[in-house]
């Protein structure tokens, strides 16, 4: 089933795959590829003044509009460097893993942020506090996607 905890935990796997095969040394990032993260965190800028997630006193728009962001960003990336974005739910990542399971992990919970903001411009309610928070602390701060160069070593 194709809840948020699913999502956030397929993600984790995922990224978690493509870290560890870097780190053991077992992918070694490519030019392209090292430009493709590098562009993605410029791109996926959170603008949160070096506050730590969860971003509770900004509005639902800016929230939800942030993860959002990613998706677009994640699906243009996967494209420019010809990797194909996989579901992560209820699935295993290939091994060894790579770009293509890295940018799918992520992309989850950008999805998901595309349908928050669908729901929200729909309904006009956000979703559970709880749900948000994670998915910034995944998106944002120590250990997350915005310290993601940090866990390359091939730099």
């Amino acid at each position: 089933m194709d809840t948020f905890t699913a999502r956030l935990d397929g993600a984790w796997e995922w990224w978690s795959a493509a870290i560890e095969e870097a780190q053991e040394g077992r992918w070694v990032r490519d030019p392209v590829e090292r430009q493709v993260v590098a562009d993605i965190v410029a791109a996926t800028n959170p603008l949160h003044g070096g506050r730590p997630a969860p971003f509770t006193e900004d509005s639902w728009h800016v929230r939800i509009g942030r993860i959002a962001n990613w998706a677009g960003v994640l699906r243009l990336a996967a494209r420019a460097g010809g990797w194909e974005l996989q579901p992560v739910v209820g699935r295993s990542p290939k091994h060894p893993a790579g770009m293509a399971e890295l940018l799918s992990g992520i992309y989850a919970i950008g999805e998901q942020g595309e349908k928050w903001a669908a729901r929200f411009l729909r309904e006009r309610q956000g979703p559970p506090e709880k749900e948000i928070a994670q998915a910034e602390g995944f998106l944002t701060g120590p250990g997350s996607m915005e310290d993601l160069e940090l866990f390359f070593y091939d730099s």
